[in-house]
């Protein structure tokens, strides 16, 4: 899977499965070139310290993906976590929250994705929106100012001829919205928390505490999601460090948490 993020003042991250990272607030951005392929989960597919049964795992990736059918809609809504320091606190972390279609099955360089990023970066917390179409680099959306707690809600829609990408911050009321072209192969619609990648090495998660996606849609219908859709983060020594819940009860949210306990789904 393929990502791009753009990150502050710092060198260009990639973000493993998805991303090609530049910097943002105030420096010029200084891209980097992403590469990432998704960590097939082990065989036979293993359960997790969560306990539930995760048919795909990722050194970058966690949350839910959909697959067989073509996809041309996807939606989602996510309170902004806050991220918080850890004992390690002068170290960097990063952290992306967001709803895009393709990049999920092997050989699937293609991606339309939108959403935000929370980093700890430079001794603070560091928020922003953004969107991206594989190969170009993310495009930060400063027209928005994102604080830890914003609703915010994403759609990535075709059209006859172009996609639209509407980047709302419910809290408010700031609204982003362009029209791209993209030409993929929409074969997978995601909603995933992700950590990226810096000098060729994925970077510390940081920690977001919990996300809780909420009123997703995908080809304008409940995505139904099941257990099955969903997967783990976890470090090269198999350590998971991102975890999604079971779905909600009307299977069109879940929640995903930092470290290895699966939190409880959203009330609905």
């Amino acid at each position: 899977m393929r990502s791009t993020a753009r990150h502050f003042g710092l060198p260009a991250i990639v973000l493993l499965m998805t991303t090609v990272i530049g910097t943002l607030g105030g420096g010029s951005a200084e891209p980097g070139a992403a590469q990432a392929t998704r960590i097939p989960a082990p065989s036979p597919a293993g359960v997790y310290a969560s306990g539930l049964p995760q048919p795909w795992a990722s050194r970058n990736w966690s949350g839910y993906a959909v697959t067989g059918s073509t996809y041309t809609s996807v939606t989602g809504s996510w309170n902004v976590p806050t991220v918080t320091a850890t004992k390690h606190s002068r170290k960097a972390r990063y952290s992306s929250t967001w709803v895009g279609i393709d990049g999920f099955k092997k050989g699937d360089d293609d991606l339309i994705q939108a959403g935000t990023e929370q980093d700890w970066a430079g001794g603070t917390a560091r928020y922003q929106a953004w969107w991206e179409i594989l190969p170009a680099e993310e495009t930060p959306i400063t027209s928005i100012n994102v604080h830890p707690g914003d609703l915010m809600t994403v759609s990535i829609t075709k059209g006859a001829t172009d996609w639209t990408i509407v980047v709302t911050d419910t809290t408010t009321d700031q609204s982003f919205t362009t029209t791209q072209t993209y030409h993929g192969p929409l074969s997978s619609a995601e909603w995933i928390e992700e950590a990226p990648e810096v000098g060729r090495r994925i970077a510390a998660l940081a920690n977001y505490g919990i996300v809780d996606f909420e009123s997703a849609t995908v080809n304008g219908g409940n995505p139904g999601f099941v257990d099955s859709d969903s997967g783990v983060m976890e470090k090269r020594n198999g350590g998971v460090i991102s975890t999604p819940s079971a779905p909600d009860s009307d299977q069109d949210g879940f929640a995903v948490a930092f470290g290895n306990d699966a939190p409880p789904p959203p009330s609905v």
